[in-house]
């Protein structure tokens, strides 16, 4: 059935770099848009990034913009998120989505999607 795994979440220290991966099984991830979420403790879920389908047009937060690289290959059926310059207020658990046909500015304001990830930890602590 279809799925969408998160991987490569740990613990890092401030300035580091991370790397976070999104593999999709069971559905073919070039015609979906796919979007990065995180949820900080006691706090709302928010966007981070997204790519439309194609790959041509992104979105990014103001608060990673220039930090973080959002990537897919989709030869490979993933989608990655490039982390650098880590800061502690990027402390959060990471979520993938895809949704059909939406490009990059609608999964960032949507927030029902057709598939979610269930999600990766990502720490930043010295």
């Amino acid at each position: 059935q279809a799925q969408l795994v998160e991987s490569g979440g740990g613990l890092v220290q401030p300035g580091g770099s991370l790397g976070l991966s999104c593999s999709a099984s069971g559905f073919t991830l070039e015609y979906y848009a796919i979007g990065w979420f995180r949820q900080a403790p006691g706090k709302e879920r928010e966007v981070v990034s997204c790519i439309s389908s194609s790959g041509g047009t992104t979105y990014y937060a103001d608060s990673v913009k220039g930090r973080f690289t959002i990537s897919r290959d989709n030869a490979k059926n993933t989608a990655y998120l490039q982390m650098n310059s880590l800061k502690p207020e990027d402390t959060a658990v990471y979520y993938c989505a895809a949704d059909f046909l939406r490009g990059a500015q609608a999964m960032a304001v949507m927030s029902t999607h057709k598939y979610w990830g269930q999600g990766t930890q990502v720490t930043v602590s010295s």
